[in-house]
C-alpha cells in the first residue's frame, strides 16, 4: 500500500526525548516500511526514517528557539499533504484536529488517531460537528466522553520487541517513575509510596515550562526534603533500558484518564512490573498479577511494592510480546487502512468486549 503518516511537528520522529506520539508514528513507519509498504512521513526535517520524508520545518519545533507560534509551520506541512494527497492509498494523521477543515478535499481516504484526552468540554462539539470522520482511539477507556462518532477501531501501541531488551535479573534497588512532571501523572504520590514503603524511588521525567510552577513549588521541595528520592531529569530512548530494566517495579499513579501510558509497555518490555493505579487505560493494559499490580489508593500502593517482587519478570516480558509489539499494531491498522482504501469502513464497536463504555474509570 502506498500509505501517508502525518506527524506532529513539536518533536522529530523518533524524539530525542520524551515525545509518545512521534515514537510511535516512528515505530509505525518503520515496521511498515519493513513489511514491503511505500511509505512516506511528513515530519521534521530532523527526523530518522527508512521511509520517503517530506519535511516542512528543519528541526523539531520543541527544539528550535527560533520558533515562537508552531501553527503556521503545521500549516505548512497541511498543505503540503493536500497536494500528495492523490498519490496514496490512505493518509494517517496524528495532529489532533488541525486537518479537519480540509478532509472533505482530499482525494484519499483518511484516518486520525486521537492520541489524548478526550475528556476536554471544547472537543464535544467539535467531534459532534464531524461525526463520519474515520478516527482510531488508543484505547476503549479513551472514548468514553466522546459523542457519537465514527470509529473504526481501538489500535494499542506497540513496541519493536528488540528495542528494550529483557532484564532478569535487575542491579538496581529502587522503583522508578518515567514520564512528565505534572499534576496529573501525580509524581508527589510516587515520592509518598516510596517513603512510606521505604525504598528507593528514582525521578526521571522532563519538566515543561506550563508544569514549572507546580514542580518548583510542590515537586522539587519533596524531593529535597525525600533522602531517598533521585531526581534524574529528561532522559532519551538509550538510557531507558538500564532505568526500567534495573528497576524494581516502574510507579504509574496517575489520577487522569490516561489515554494509553506507554511506560507502562516499555517497562513491562524490560521484564519490570508495573504498580498503577486504576484510571484511564490501565485496566486495559495491565494483566493484574501477572505484568502488574493495580491498585487504588496509596496504601494499597505502599503494599503493592512489597509483593511486586513475586511477579516473575518472564511473565511480565511474555504479557508484552502477546499484546504489545510493533508487528501487532501495523497489522491492526493495515486492517483498517485495507478496508477504507476498498470503501467498505463501517461504524465499528470498541475492540475491547470487557470494557464498559458507559462507566467511569
Amino acid at each position: 500500500m502506498k500509505i501517508a503518516q502525518i506527524a506532529p511537528l513539536a518533536e522529530r520522529v523518533p524524539p530525542k526525548l520524551y515525545g509518545g506520539t512521534e515514537r510511535i508514528v516512528s515505530y509505525l513507519t518503520e515496521e511498515l516500511v519493513r513489511q514491503g509498504h511505500e511509505v512516506t512521513l511528513f515530519a521534521s526535517g530532523d527526523s530518522i526514517t527508512a521511509a520517503e520524508l517530506v519535511a516542512t520545518s528543519p528541526t523539531a519545533l520543541r527544539l528550535d528557539p527560533a520558533v515562537k507560534d508552531p501553527l503556521p509551520h503545521h500549516m505548512i506541512m497541511l498543505e503540503e499533504v493536500r497536494r500528495q494527497a492523490p498519490k496514496f492509498d490512505v493518509l494517517h494523521f496524528h495532529i489532533d484536529l488541525l486537518h479537519y477543515p480540509m478532509l472533505a478535499q482530499l482525494n484519499a481516504p483518511a484516518l486520525t488517531t486521537l492520541h489524548g484526552r478526550l475528556d476536554l468540554s471544547d472537543l464535544q462539539p467539535f467531534y459532534a460537528y464531524f461525526p463520519d470522520r474515520p478516527l482510531v482511539s488508543i484505547s476503549d477507556d479513551q472514548r468514553k466522553p466522546m459523542p457519537p462518532v465514527n470509529w473504526a477501531g481501538t489500535v494499542y501501541h506497540g513496541l519493536p520487541r528488540d528495542i528494550l531488551p529483557f532484564t532478569e535479573n535487575p542491579v538496581g534497588d529502587y522503583v522508578a517513575f518515567l514520564g512528565r512532571i505534572s499534576p496529573e501523572k501525580r509524581p508527589d504520590r510516587a515520592i509518598e509510596i516510596a517513603k512510606r514503603a521505604g525504598v528507593k524511588l528514582k525521578i526521571a521525567a522532563k519538566v515543561d515550562d506550563a508544569d514549572r510552577d507546580y514542580w518548583t513549588s510542590v515537586i522539587e521541595p519533596m524531593v529535597r526534603q525525600s533522602p531517598n528520592v533521585e531526581f534524574i531529569g529528561e532522559i532519551g530512548e538509550h538510557d531507558k533500558a538500564s532505568f526500567l530494566g534495573n528497576a524494581r517495579a516502574l510507579l504509574f499513579p496517575i489520577d487522569w484518564p490516561e489515554p494509553f501510558g506507554l511506560v507502562m509497555i516499555e517497562a513491562m518490555a524490560c521484564g519490570t512490573p508495573v504498580i498503577a493505579f486504576r484510571n484511564g487505560s490501565v485496566p486495559e493494559i495491565i494483566d493484574h498479577g501477572i505484568s502488574g499490580l493495580i491498585v487504588s489508593d496509596i496504601q494499597s500502593a505502599v503494599s503493592a511494592v512489597e509483593l511486586v517482587d513475586e511477579l516473575p519478570r518472564r511473565d511480565v516480558r511474555d504479557a508484552f510480546e502477546r499484546r504489545f509489539t510493533v508487528e501487532r499494531m501495523a497489522k491492526d491498522y493495515l486492517s483498517i487502512y485495507e478496508r477504507l482504501a476498498s470503501g467498505t469502513h463501517s461504524h465499528q464497536a470498541p475492540t475491547n468486549d470487557n470494557v464498559d463504555l458507559q462507566g467511569v474509570a
